[in-house]
Order: C-alpha cells, then sequence, then structure tokens
C-alpha cells in the first residue's frame, strides 16, 4: 500500500465550517496522523503545537493527499486504482468554506477503466458555491430487472459512460445555499460484456429500452436542475455533529444537447452526526436519500438505483437494484481504536426499497437490507480525513470490498 501525504487540509466533499480544524475544546482531538508517522521515519516531526492554530507557526491552508482504491465487485472483480484529493481557501478562511477537489482512475481486472472529478469551490466570503461531479468510464454492470424482486435475471452489459454535473449555488443566509446547473448523461457503445446478443437481447435493458422507444445502442439524458442545501456540519470531510439537508430538481428535456427523451427527477439528500460521548470518540452518522421520476420515462441506466451516487448501499454492485422511485437509509455507528486516533472503526446497516410500477411492485413492500464493517487510518488530524477499508454483505449472497478516502457519507 502506497500513501502520500502533505502537511496542510484535506479535501472535502461538501461545504465544511470555515475552521476545519474541526474539534471544538470538549470534543475528541487526534494527536497521530499518517503525516507524523511519516514525519517520524524521516526524523524530522515537528511537534504537534508548532503548527496549531493560534500559534504564532504558519498553519499551511493547502493539504493534497494520494492513496490506493481498490474494490471487488460481481460486475466488475477486482478494481485498483488511485485518489488524490486538494483543499485550498478561495478567500479569508475566518469567512470563506474550505474548498476542495478529488481525482481519481481505476483499472479492472474486466478491462474497465473508471475515471472522475468532483470538486466543491467556495468563492472569497462564500458568496457563491460551485459544484461539480464529472465522471468518464469504459465499464460494464450487471443489469437486472425493476423492483427489488425482479422477474428477470441479471445479465452482464458493457458501455461507456459520461456523467457531467455542474451546479452553481448563491448564499441565501449562512448555512443555506440556492442555485441551478446543467445535467448531461451518456452511455453509448451498449452491448452485451460476454459477446453473446441471444442473452443481451433478452436482457432488462433491451426489454426496457424496446417498450419506451429508447435505441438500445445508446442513450443520453440531458437537462437543468434548480435546488437548495442546508450545511449545519461542523466538518463536511468527518463531522462530529450537524445536518446536511439537499433538495434537488432535475428537468431533462428530449433533443436538449441530444437528450433523448423528456423526464423530471427529485432527488433528497439528508444527513445528521450524533456524538455518542462527550469526547466525540464514539457518535452515529445517519443518512437518508431518496430519488424519485416525478413525470416522463427515464432511460433505463438512468433510472434511480443503488450506488448511482457512487458510494451508498455498500454490500451490493452498482444499479443492483433500480426503479421509478427509490428511498434509502443507512445508520453507522463511529469509533476510535486508539487514544491518539489514528485508527478507529465503523459498523454499519444500510437497506433500499425501490418500486417497479409495471410489476405491481410498490415502495416499501420489499427491502434489500445490507451490513458491515471497516477500519479507518488517520490521514490528516486537522481535517479529519480517514483512509477507510470497508466489508459489506448484502442479501443473495452480495458482498463487496472497498477503500478509499473520506467516508462513505
Amino acid at each position: 500500500m502506497l500513501l502520500a501525504a502533505v502537511p496542510g487540509r484535506l479535501w472535502a466533499q461538501a461545504p465544511a465550517e470555515p475552521s476545519s480544524y474541526g474539534a471544538a475544546a470538549d470534543t475528541f482531538q487526534p494527536t497521530l496522523d499518517v503525516g507524523d508517522l511519516w514525519r517520524d521515519v524521516r526524523h524530522w516531526r515537528v511537534g504537534q503545537d508548532a503548527e496549531m492554530p493560534g500559534t504564532d507557526a504558519p498553519v499551511p491552508n493547502r493539504f493534497v493527499v494520494a492513496a490506493p482504491s481498490i474494490t471487488a465487485k460481481p460486475s466488475t472483480g477486482l478494481t485498483a486504482g488511485f485518489n488524490s484529493n486538494v483543499a485550498f481557501f478561495g478567500g479569508d478562511p475566518h469567512t470563506t468554506h474550505i474548498s476542495s477537489l478529488v481525482a481519481g482512475v481505476k483499472v479492472s481486472q474486466k478491462e474497465q477503466v473508471l475515471s472522475g472529478l468532483r470538486f466543491s469551490i467556495f468563492t472569497s466570503g462564500d458568496r457563491w458555491l460551485i459544484v461539480g461531479d464529472n465522471r468518464f468510464s469504459k465499464t460494464s454492470s450487471d443489469v437486472f430487472g425493476a423492483g427489488i424482486d425482479p422477474p428477470v435475471g441479471g445479465e452482464n452489459l458493457r458501455y461507456d459512460a459520461i456523467r457531467l454535473y455542474e451546479t452553481a449555488y448563491r448564499t441565501v443566509r449562512p448555512h443555506l445555499f440556492a442555485g441551478g446547473g446543467i445535467n448531461v448523461t451518456t452511455h453509448s457503445n451498449t452491448g452485451p460484456a460476454d459477446g453473446l446478443l441471444p442473452a443481451f437481447n433478452q436482457s432488462a435493458y433491451v426489454a426496457y429500452s424496446q417498450q419506451h422507444g429508447f435505441s438500445t445502442s445508446g442513450q443520453t439524458s440531458s437537462g437543468v436542475s434548480a435546488g437548495v442545501l442546508l450545511d449545519t456540519r461542523d466538518n463536511a470531510i468527518n463531522a462530529e455533529h450537524g445536518w446536511l439537508a439537499s433538495v434537488t430538481y432535475r428537468d431533462f428535456i428530449g433533443g436538449f444537447f441530444g437528450g433523448d427523451a423528456s423526464w423530471q427527477q427529485l432527488y433528497v439528500d439528508v444527513r445528521t452526526y450524533r456524538p455518542l460521548t462527550r469526547s466525540g470518540r464514539q457518535k452515529l452518522a445517519f443518512w437518508f436519500l431518496s430519488d424519485n421520476v416525478l413525470a416522463g420515462v427515464a432511460p433505463y441506466l438512468d433510472l434511480p438505483s443503488t450506488g448511482s451516487d457512487g458510494r451508498s448501499a455498500r454490500g451490493y454492485t452498482d444499479g443492483r437494484y433500480r426503479g421509478d422511485h427509490l428511498v434509502y437509509g443507512e445508520v453507522e455507528y463511529r469509533s476510535a481504536l486508539t487514544r491518539n486516533g489514528l485508527l478507529g472503526f465503523v459498523v454499519f446497516a444500510n437497506t433500499t426499497t425501490v418500486d417497479d410500477p409495471s410489476e405491481g411492485q410498490k415502495l416499501f413492500s420489499s427491502f434489500a437490507p445490507a451490513g458491515g464493517t471497516g477500519l479507518r487510518v488517520l490521514m490528516n488530524k486537522r481535517s479529519r480525513t480517514n483512509l477507510a477499508a470497508d466489508y459489506g454483505w448484502g442479501r443473495d449472497g452480495s458482498r463487496g470490498l472497498y477503500l478509499g478516502i473520506q467516508e462513505a457519507f
């Protein structure tokens, strides 16, 4: 395993508080991270207090880290690559949230290539927040019928995918943002991963596409969005307390940037964090998602599905369950293993329900539960960023290994 770190602060997935040094005086403050260990090896470790806020020594305002990213899923096999993270301030740290960028690339044993770039950039004084979720991949996945208990078995589908989601938010009051953006997803060169057309032609993907008039060789959704976002977390990378709540409405328009259909989506994301001890060494994290096609017909690969955000439903492969409406919930117990905070662990449980109106399957009539555990290694004590290794189990023998930077949520 290779780790590379430069002293400073680590990337944040979403808005963080202006002081991402994090902990209040009565909460758990880690004293040892991977950077400290590296300096020990190099025999030039700087005293802990020399770099802490409130001293005369300059505090770095940028942190860069690279770490391996390894997953093992039935649809991809073993996948290995690297993630890199960069954080910086676009203005006075006392009045400006931390900005962040993350990029990564992975290659699987099934000759898949997965890459992406995500960013959250705040302008000075938090006047604007620019968010991007961009993914580029040559991949494959098992596709099933809609619902939790689909009537059609899975077939392995190969395709090239591009996702460009860009949003600009304007601050309307402290912690509250509103804005809009543009959203484009395209799936091309779609076909059977094993080259066997008879099985492909009997797949849920082909049946759905032909029923709704979509091409089976490629599909595109393009449109605009509007949303609001509330973030009161003390630290967006690894929160001790607070809330994140966002609601996004997306209107996909046929003919707009090559869009194949007109349909509307409502996406709700709510997270909250609760310390179990005064020190904050133990806490619970809760996550709720709701992804819904409000009107129209979405292309098959754009339907709400498990793992479509790249983080949810650990224990299942991405896209294992999909339908017009999806509701997801997760709870995670987080605790430090060592007194210095270098090592920690998590235990999580999640569940998903989706519907399939064509088969009479309704939301909450059936569930896909999963659970697992994971180890944490503290990469940077100021930003509270961990290297995370998780293993999850789902129903019907589904399981997966996940290694990356930062928490799932």
